[in-house]
């Protein structure tokens, strides 16, 4: 039982390291779990609405070496089709493929949006880069 013990004050001791800016975070993520993720420019080549949703957009989006495919995004409210064709976006490229109002979404787009929900904003490169470049 002793043995328990100075295993818990060990975890004790590393979670009193975090800095307490961080202690508020929903939780936090290691280096490695990071590194899991394929970030990636991508382009918009097509938008269309999807029957019977009011807030998704299916975005076809060609990501370089990866191909062309199809993202849903909540969007709808805050872009016109117009704004977004051509547009240059950052994606998370190896997320799961989920299905959304029967299409299958392969990959999501990053966006910020405030608490009031009244703003979205995609995340964009800020210079002209390839589609398919790597985020890191």
């Amino acid at each position: 039982m002793e043995g328990i013990a100075e295993f818990a004050d060990v975890r004790d001791v590393h979670k009193s390291r975090i800095p307490e800016h961080l202690k508020n975070q929903n939780e936090l993520v290691d280096f490695p779990s990071w590194e899991k993720l394929d970030l990636r420019v991508a382009e918009i080549k097509a938008i269309e609405d999807i029957e019977g949703a009011d807030k998704l957009y299916k975005l076809t989006i060609d990501v370089g070496e990866l191909g062309e495919r199809v993202i849903c995004a909540g969007i709808k409210k805050y872009y016109e089709k117009e704004e977004l064709k051509g547009k240059k976006i950052i994606i998370i490229a190896n997320l799961e493929p989920r299905k959304m109002k029967g299409v299958e979404s392969q990959g999501m787009l990053l966006a910020a949006g405030n608490k009031e929900k009244d703003v979205c904003v995609i995340l964009a490169p800020d210079k002209d880069i390839e589609a398919g470049s790597k985020i890191s």
